[in-house]
């Protein structure tokens, strides 16, 4: 099983169509997908998660049932899940995050990227919007760190991927990203 995660409106859908070719329901406002949605692709399930953090027009309670069950579902299903694709928006990311952190606050993609980790479900971090990102180094590097990682995009080339799901840029580096963890989850089980 894959999954895909992320707030709301950073493009799980798109980028799933990108990879799949199999078109996924999606909206242009967020809170679309409430539920977890799966498809079927080269023999493994995909599954596209309801976004969390905020969704226009959505009450804060439907929010925090939603961000609930997608934590009880990755819990459920962690031994099954052989790789989780956290889809960030790689334009807006850091200010969002620097907000959350000057409100004392964990950003919701950062506890998310931590709850993986504790999980011991491998993460590829999908950049996307790449096409809109000025300094694609010196972003990575600053998301890097703020995910709690010490080092450079150099040393995680293998979990950070700057992609565009809208122009479908660097989606074969993503592809081949997801294909290693896979066959890494295969021997860990075997």
């Amino acid at each position: 099983m894959i999954i895909f995660v992320g707030r709301s409106n950073v493009g799980k859908s798109t980028l799933i169509f990108r990879l799949t070719g199999k078109y996924v329901k999606r909206g242009k406002r967020p809170g679309i997908t409430r539920k977890p949605i799966e498809i079927g692709w080269r023999g493994k399930t995909i599954v596209d998660m309801p976004g969390f953090g905020f969704m226009s027009g959505v009450p804060k309670y439907i929010q925090e049932k939603i961000k609930t069950e997608i934590v009880q579902f990755i819990e459920n299903n962690a031994d099954k899940i052989e790789t989780a694709v956290l889809v960030i928006d790689g334009k807006s990311a850091l200010e969002i995050i620097e907000r959350w952190e000057k409100r004392g606050e964990i950003p919701i993609d950062v506890e998310f990227f931590q709850f993986l980790q504790e999980l011991e479900i491998p993460i590829i971090v999908a950049v996307n919007k790449m096409d809109k990102i000025k300094n694609l180094n010196l972003t990575i590097n600053r998301l890097i760190e703020k995910f709690g990682l010490l080092g450079t995009w150099e040393d995680y080339k293998d979990i950070f991927v700057p992609i565009s799901a809208k122009f479908g840029t660097n989606i074969q580096e993503l592809r081949k990203l997801i294909e290693k963890n896979i066959k890494k989850s295969q021997e860990l089980h075997e």
